[in-house]
């Protein structure tokens, strides 16, 4: 019964506040992932970032875990949003590496990295955590595989080697990259690495494995 009271004004406020309750705590826990990591993202350090008092983070959410979830969806959903288009624009392989070493410099940049790193090393100690950080992966590997059906789908590249397993194997490098620069704090071996790629790319096309245009058909395996 008393906690009825706080329940019911809450209520009271409407859709449209619990929607902006529930967005400022998303904000700040993807804030204090950031800046203080998941060992720090405690209800009380992501209240006090959101301005709320800390019963809010269990009104809304249930747990810190499912809020911390909810913030790594919500950087994951802006990310595929804006590197979606990117990715449509790539009409060569070239071209895809360049898009890969953008998102990938952004990625650092921004810190969307380090959200993901942290719920990472979170799952460690919190059990359940690490299946459904798993799951928000699997988009990311469908995103991949899009990509490369892209591209490489047109070629004879992709009766050798499946988009799906070239996107896991993408994802796991892409993953692998960015946990290490942000582990060491040094991001030039991994964009030296997408530089490399970039030199080597256009020689696909140059040995015919990728046809000139979108518009082009594929090519059959000689």
């Amino acid at each position: 019964m008393a906690r009825s009271g706080p329940s019911s004004r809450l209520a009271g406020g409407g859709a449209g506040r619990s929607a902006e309750t529930r967005k400022l705590l998303v904000d700040a826990a993807i804030e204090t992932l950031r800046a203080e990591g998941f060992a720090g993202a405690s209800a009380r350090a992501i209240a006090a970032r959101a301005g709320c008092n800390q019963a809010l983070v269990f009104y809304h959410f249930g747990s810190v875990a499912s809020l911390l979830l909810a913030a790594l969806d919500a950087v994951s959903a802006a990310r595929l949003a804006r590197y979606g288009a990117a990715v449509e624009r790539a009409a060569s392989p070239a071209e895809l590496v360049e898009v890969a070493a953008a998102i990938f410099a952004e990625d650092i940049e921004a810190g969307h990295v380090t959200v993901l790193v942290e719920m990472i090393a979170g799952a460690a100690s919190t059990p359940g955590l690490g299946a459904e950080v798993a799951a928000r992966i699997a988009p990311w590997r469908d995103f991949a595989r899009k990509a490369i059906d892209s591209v490489v789908g047109r070629t004879p590249l992709a009766s050798l080697l499946p988009s799906g397993e070239l996107a896991h194997g993408a994802v796991a490098l892409y993953l692998g990259l960015e946990l290490l620069s942000h582990l060491d704090g040094d991001r030039a071996a991994a964009l030296s690495l997408f530089e490399r790629a970039k030199q080597v790319a256009p020689l696909v096309e140059v040995l015919g494995l990728a046809p000139s245009s979108p518009d082009d058909p594929p090519q059959e395996a000689k």
